[in-house]
């Protein structure tokens, strides 16, 4: 009998001890590999209490604690439209990944057979005739974006009348209406990128629009539409706003609002 003290970090010996599977052994030991070097059990400890005091927190949504689930059963579709706006935000996002590869946000003349189109319109068109389910694909977008935009309103009106928006959940309305201003720049953004004649035009509006604020609505033209005028700097804004600094706060506005959610729980109607 050994009086040397067991190593609790002897892994290799404990693993011959057990009669473990092929699969089994293959596993660990790749674990063990990758834990020596990133404490990936160390992690996994932190989420997984992570995760049950988040649980535990959770409070019993109003149906549960009055067991009221078969006398609301008509509500349920429209608890679902938080979701839905999710999903159709992710089908958008993938769809306009996509496009993003054959798009040209450029607003000097085109070299495609339609008179005074841009190369941002004739890489627009290239889309949906040249490229195999491009126009399909487009569709996808453009749907999807505007099933988005009608699912968040009506959301947002579903917990208005319900009064979803009373303490505590206050912070996740305001939240909300971040949200869905948000979805209606994405939509003037995106609606810019075709720049054609309704484009160019709705881009005017918005210049007119900037400029009527007081005090600072030159700054304001300036920032968003590169001037007084549209042009190269005007396209360029929407594009780097509709597909690099929106997505990401978009994103991580939602993650925010699930989440919160989550731990509240869900306001059903009393």
């Amino acid at each position: 009998m050994s009086l040397e003290r067991s190593d609790d970090h002897d892994h290799e010996s404990w693993m011959e001890r057990k009669d473990l599977t092929p699969i089994e052994g293959a596993y660990l030991t790749v674990l063990l590999w990758l834990d020596k070097r990133l404490r990936i059990v160390d992690y996994l400890e932190v989420l997984e209490n992570l995760y049950y005091k988040v649980n535990l927190q959770m409070p019993k949504s109003h149906t549960e604690q009055y067991n009221l689930d078969n006398k609301f059963w008509y509500w349920y579709p429209l608890y679902a439209l938080g979701s839905f706006s999710t999903i159709a935000y992710v089908v958008a996002a993938i769809s306009g990944a996509l496009l993003g590869f054959y798009y040209s946000p450029a607003a000097a003349a085109g070299t495609c057979s339609i008179e005074s189109a841009s190369v941002a319109y004739c890489s627009l068109t290239a889309i949906m005739t040249d490229i195999n389910f491009g126009f399909m694909l487009r569709s996808i977008h453009r749907w999807s974006a505007q099933v988005m935009t009608a699912a968040v309103f009506l959301h947002m009106l579903r917990v208005y009348f319900t009064g979803s928006y009373k303490e505590p959940r206050e912070l996740n309305w305001i939240l909300g209406i971040v949200l869905i201003s948000l979805t209606m720049v994405f939509g003037y953004t995106g609606y810019l990128l075709t720049w054609d004649q309704l484009a160019y035009w709705a881009g005017q509006i918005g210049v007119e629009m900037s400029l009527s604020i007081p005090l600072i609505g030159e700054w304001v033209a300036q920032l968003i539409f590169g001037g007084f005028s549209l042009g190269q700097a005007t396209l360029m804004r929407m594009y780097i706003l509709h597909v690099f600094f929106l997505p990401f706060v978009v994103t991580s506005l939602i993650a925010v609002h699930i989440g919160i959610v989550w731990m509240q729980g869900i306001a059903e109607p009393h």
